[in-house]
This record gives C-alpha cells, sequence and structure tokens, in this order.
C-alpha cells in the first residue's frame, strides 16, 4: 500500500525521529509543525459558501473579515528579509489576484481593502469587469494637508465605497498637531458618499480626534497582542505595529464608533485563530487580515468561529 509523502506527514514523521534520537527541530520547522497541528474542522469546505457576519461602516454593509491589499500591493512587512516584498510583487500575479478575490467572495468576504493606485484600478476594474466581480472595495489614500479632494473624487469615481486616511499619515499628523486635516478629509470623504474612516497605528490617534469631535465612519488602529518572539527585539525593524494592546482594548472599548482592527497577526507571526479570537474578544468590530489564496478558506472559519465564540462581550458589536 502507497502512502503520500506531504510536507506535513514528512514533518511529523521527523519529529518522531529526532526525538527518538534526541535531536531538537529548528526553529522554523517548530513554528510549521505547530501551524500545522492546529487545522480547522473538516467542515470548513461544507461552510465555504455560508455568509459571514456583517456590520456597516456608515451605510455599506460589511463583512466582518475584510481582506487587506499589502500582499497584493507588495508592501508585505517582512521585518530583516529584503527579498519578501518583491516575492509578493511576482506572486501576486493577475490572474493569482483576481482567484485570491474570487475565493473571498466564495467564503463571505465581501470587502477588501486596497490602497488607491493605477495598479489597484487597473486591476478591480479587470475583475469587476471580466470576472463578474462584486468585491467591495475600501480606498487606503495617502493625504497632505493640502492634497486630499482629489485622491477622494478618484476613489469614488472609481467605485469604491469608502475611503480612509492611511494609519502612517494620521501617525503623523498627530505628531505635528494637525489632526484638524483628519477632520478635513473626514468630511470630503462623506461629501462624496463613502464611508470615510481614520487610520493609525498610535492610540492617540482616535484619542485626539475624540477629543476634537471628530466623527468619522470607522477608525482603523492596529491591534494584537504583542506575543510573539520578534516583538521584543529593540531596537524595531518592522516588526511591531501595536505596542499598547491593554490601552487600546480599554480606549475602544468607551468610543462608540465602529473599529476594524489591523495588524491582528503581527505580519504573520500570530496564528489566525488566535489573533482573530484576541482581536474580536477584545472589542474589534471587523478586522482586516491579508490572505495568500490558500489561506482564505481557513481564515474564514477562523473567524466565523472567534465571532461565534464572543457574541457577547463588555463592548457592544456595532450594528
Amino acid at each position: 500500500m502507497s502512502v503520500q509523502v506531504t510536507r506535513r506527514n514528512f514533518l511529523k514523521a521527523s519529529v518522531a525521529g529526532s526525538t527518538a534520537a534526541g535531536m531538537a527541530m529548528s526553529f522554523e520547522e517548530q513554528a510549521l509543525l505547530a501551524y500545522q497541528s492546529q487545522p480547522p474542522d473538516q467542515s470548513v469546505a461544507a461552510k465555504a459558501r455560508q455568509p459571514l457576519p456583517t456590520g456597516k461602516l456608515g451605510k455599506v454593509s460589511v463583512s466582518r473579515l475584510i481582506c487587506g491589499g499589502n500582499l497584493i500591493s507588495g508592501f508585505a512587512h517582512s521585518r530583516d528579509l529584503i527579498y519578501v516584498s518583491p516575492l509578493m510583487m511576482r506572486y501576486f500575479t493577475d490572474a493569482k489576484v483576481f482567484e485570491t478575490l474570487q475565493l473571498c467572495e466564495a467564503n463571505g468576504i465581501n470587502t477588501t481593502i486596497l490602497r488607491l493606485d493605477e495598479n489597484t484600478l487597473r486591476l478591480l476594474k479587470a475583475y469587476w469587469k471580466d470576472h463578474d466581480g462584486k468585491i467591495q472595495w475600501i480606498a487606503q489614500i495617502s493625504i497632505t494637508e493640502n492634497e486630499m479632494a482629489a485622491q477622494i473624487r478618484q476613489a469614488a469615481d472609481n467605485g469604491a465605497v469608502g475611503a480612509f486616511t492611511h494609519g502612517g499619515v494620521g501617525d503623523d499628523l498627530f505628531k505635528k498637531g494637525k489632526i484638524d486635516v483628519l477632520g478635513k478629509a473626514v468630511e470630503l470623504i462623506k461629501k462624496q458618499g463613502l464611508a470615510a474612516g481614520i487610520a493609525g497605528h498610535a492610540l492617540e490617534v482616535p484619542k485626539a480626534c475624540e477629543k476634537a469631535g471628530i466623527k468619522p465612519d470607522f477608525y482603523m488602529k492596529t491591534f494584537n497582542s504583542k506575543r510573539y518572539w520578534s516583538a521584543g527585539l529593540a531596537p524595531r525593524n518592522d516588526s511591531v505595529w501595536e505596542e499598547t494592546p491593554q490601552e487600546t482594548m480599554a480606549f475602544m472599548e468607551e468610543v462608540e464608533v465602529p473599529w476594524i482592527a489591523y495588524k491582528v497577526l503581527g505580519a504573520g507571526a500570530i496564528h489566525p485563530r488566535e489573533g482573530f479570537q484576541y482581536a474580536f474578544q477584545n472589542g474589534a468590530d471587523f478586522l482586516c487580515a491579508g490572505m495568500f489564496d490558500f489561506q482564505v478558506a481557513e481564515d474564514a472559519e477562523f473567524a466565523r468561529s472567534a465571532l461565534e465564540k464572543n457574541r457577547l462581550r463588555n463592548r457592544p458589536w456595532s450594528v
């Protein structure tokens, strides 16, 4: 009787052999085995076509799990691995982008967040027209104090249902004491009929917006447990995006505006079963996660499971 050799059963066999021999696995092998030892239940395929729970951002109905766009745009956080972003660009061919978006729709993910640029517009137009795509697009825009209206109009004219100011921009404007610029952007986005959002890595961004009385339709805030190995290294090297998870949790519990948590997996350092559970349990209304095509079905099921487990929680769900 022949036995199919796969990476998974090879590693399991290697573990048994190395244990018997008193040999330790490499860190990478241990991490891969730990990830693969937690597969979703066997009903994932049957559940794939079930819709994900949704909530509202402004007037737009959005799945609680949103497909992130850094991978498609080639801006993968890679710590000190300089080849990762170019690898993403080569992996995500046009065909692979379309396949990934189709898988998202098939698994109940109805919205993606993508940066506003010509390549994004080209891909979305082709996906919607040539592949009968229906996925909604929320545009990430990088405004300046004097240049924002044109980008907002471009997003609206090209089918975006929402737009938000880039997290790095929010951080920078806060440091410069110009939080009012974010308020102006929110007003212009709403005038275009789009859901208006403000993103920030620093918790001071939503804090300052709330204090200033700015009323976005949603916030985006980095959020994860910070419980992964490279989060402890200093100086930082593109490895930490949430320095104060407990403070974020406590502050956002009092905020009535819906919020999307991003960087919930620490750029691939946290298993989605753990990261999604942590974010939903501790107050996030939506999650934005970058996904490869082969991760979509599993991630959707992890999100469903986490949502089911956290129907009741301290912070009320946005509707």
